[in-house]
């Protein structure tokens, strides 16, 4: 399928892969100066982060695209089209329909722990531990704690990074729907996949499609006033 994806289209599969939340696009969006692709809600919390550049090479982005970015329907056509193997249990998807697989695939649930969909939240209070509000955790494979979401991350990769054995993840744990009991049998791979940004940062994020579009819109407005 790969084979026949690259033959008829000029995309590969990590093609349609988001490099910000690292799953498979929702609402793809495309960058104009460097034609970068993303999903539309990781877009828009990066823009609330860094301003003016893009989440990938940090080229500039205009202010009408941080309020309102385009659409990559050609992108989004492609998806409906071609198929692509879930990372877990193997089985071809449409990759359009592959998040929606995401949260009935036993096998992907057990390595990465949570499912796809991010709910609406606020963080626990009871997980703040520092002086910059950011909560801390402690390293389930070493038991060494007062780690950031990004110090954990940067810690796993670097001392645990071939080590697999079933934990649980303790930033999902800190946050309102944790499950402690939820067991996660990779757990670098799962903050990888999961955890590359604060999920503090969604929280203003929790429209829905058809609203976040109009607030996109009427921001957009107020832009070239």
């Amino acid at each position: 399928m790969a084979e026949e994806l690259s033959a008829a289209t000029s995309y590969t599969e990590d093609d349609f892969y988001c490099p910000v939340c690292q799953e498979v696009l929702k609402t793809p969006v495309r960058t104009a100066a460097c034609q970068h692709v993303f999903c539309r809600k990781c877009f828009l919390t990066a823009m609330r982060e860094s301003g003016i550049h893009c989440p990938l090479c940090r080229g500039n982005v205009t202010r009408r695209e941080r309020a309102c970015p385009e659409r990559a329907l050609d992108l989004e056509n492609i998806m409906r089209k071609f198929s692509g193997s879930c990372r877990c249990c193997a089985k071809q998807i449409k990759f359009y329909r592959m998040r929606h697989h995401y949260k009935s695939c036993k096998k992907y649930q057990d390595e990465y722990g949570v499912s796809s969909i991010i709910p609406n939240f606020q963080i626990s209070q009871d997980s703040i531990g520092n002086s910059s509000g950011h909560p801390t955790f402690k390293c389930p494979l070493c038991q060494e704690s007062n780690f950031t979401r990004q110090r954990l991350l940067d810690h796993c990769n670097t001392n645990h990074l071939f080590q697999i054995v079933p934990v649980t993840c303790p930033i999902c744990v800190s946050l309102p729907w944790g499950d402690p009991s939820q067991i996660t049998r990779n757990f670098v791979s799962h903050l990888n996949q999961r955890h590359q940004f604060d999920y503090g940062e969604f929280v203003n994020l929790q429209l829905d499609e058809e609203t976040q579009y109009q607030t996109a819109v009427e921001e957009s407005f107020q832009v070239n006033i």
